[in-house]
């Protein structure tokens, strides 16, 4: 990137914020130093390699809490154009299911991202702490997310990270709605053709790895890899050599393991081989998904699983965010007190949604707890070896 390049003013809606430096946090004290004019800044919430996300609130609507992420320009330089790509694909989505970038800054040193914010939390760990879950509730779930992947498709864009990571709960409520987070390696398709190797390894579709060129339908190839987890708490892929790895996503290798498919639908088979088909002409499109009777019909099962499926969650995927998300209940818990002592009004549950720092964690080599079996499950969570959650960019 040429020196003028990596110098022009990134795409955002105002070129003066007014925000400036974090200043150091005190109890219940907003950060005056970084509130721009619409907003009070609070507490820390993440910090990643580039960035860091901080809770926030409206200043003329004290319960409007959001999260503002706060990138470091000086960080960035020569990853310009990843947060450039970023902002414009979020400005082109807006959707019920799709975290919302609402607003942006930016000053002489650090962009601004006001992003709606959730605080329901992780879907696995949402599972695990369920009391009960079945066919028909994964079914749910997966409408939800391919519904707004559709949406994405028809606008243009595709994610290229699906993950369980990625899916998020609006709130705490029982029947809170599922949100798509992460867009940092989303592409729109009109910008080019995509073959560029990313994604995350026990979650990419085959010819993503085949560095052939590639479309809408390696999202739907992801979701059915978490849609084979969600009804039995492992991946279909796994081993500690990446190669090895790989070779087993290039030829869609994957069993129904007895005993834990024993109880599972032939409808839910059927769906996730439809999803995770090698051959990308006969893989099913987003439309044709949730044309499927087991996502628009009654062919979900109402059995209870989740004794098997919640253990193996457990033994499988870690907690990557739990601190963090207890951390913002808190806080906002704190933020709304703040508004009734100030303005005598009760506010309503949050809109909002935690930023995702995947992205950073890539750029740093991090891989996220938890290793996860190929097609008989065990307990590797301690492993340090390569996972389907480890942060891949090339091969």
């Amino acid at each position: 990137m040429s020196p003028s390049a990596s110098r022009r003013r990134l795409t955002t809606e105002s070129a003066n914020s007014g925000c400036q430096e974090p200043a150091e946090e005190t109890h219940n004290t907003p950060f005056n130093s970084i509130t721009q004019p619409k907003y009070n800044v609070y507490s820390l919430y993440s910090r990643g390699a580039f960035s860091q996300v901080r809770l926030a609130e409206k200043k003329e609507d004290p319960s409007g809490v959001c999260a503002i992420k706060i990138i470091d320009k000086k960080a960035l330089k020569g990853k310009e154009d990843s947060l450039e790509n970023e902002i414009k694909v979020l400005r082109r989505l807006s959707h019920p299911n799709i975290v919302q970038l609402l607003e942006t800054f930016e000053d002489k040193h650090k962009v601004y991202l006001v992003m709606e914010l959730v605080t329901g939390g992780e879907l696995f760990d949402r599972i695990v702490d369920k009391g009960s879950y079945t066919e028909k509730d994964a079914a749910d779930l997966l409408r939800q997310v391919i519904e707004a992947i559709d949406y994405m498709h028809t606008m243009g864009v595709v994610h290229r990270d699906l993950k369980p990571e990625n899916l998020l709960y609006y709130s705490q409520d029982e029947d809170s709605k599922i949100m798509i987070s992460d867009f940092g390696l989303s592409k729109m398709e009109d910008s080019g053709i995509m073959a560029t190797a990313c994604g995350t390894p026990g979650y990419v579709a085959p010819e993503v790895l085949a560095q052939k060129p590639y479309g809408k339908a390696v999202d739907v190839w992801s979701i059915g890899v978490i849609a084979y987890i969600l009804l039995c708490g492992y991946p279909p892929f796994y081993d500690e050599n990446d190669a090895n790895l790989f070779a087993q996503i290039l030829k869609g290798e994957f069993e129904f393991d007895s005993p834990y498919w024993d109880e599972i639908s032939d409808s839910a088979k059927d769906f996730i081989r439809q999803l995770m088909c090698v051959d990308v002409e006969k893989r099913y499109t987003c439309k044709q998904s949730l044309a499927h009777p087991w996502i628009s019909g009654n062919a979900a099962s109402d059995r209870n699983i989740h004794s098997s499926v919640s253990e193996q969650l457990k033994k499988n995927f870690a907690k990557s965010r739990w601190r963090q998300l207890m951390h913002a209940i808190v806080m906002v818990h704190k933020m709304q007190r703040m508004a009734l002592s100030s303005a005598q009004l009760v506010p309503p549950t949050p809109a909002c949604p935690p930023i995702s720092e995947e992205s950073d964690a890539r750029e740093q080599g991090d891989k996220e707890a938890g290793g996860n079996p190929a097609s008989v499950p065990r307990d590797c969570s301690d492993s340090s070896n390569a996972s389907p959650g480890a942060g891949y960019t090339a091969i």
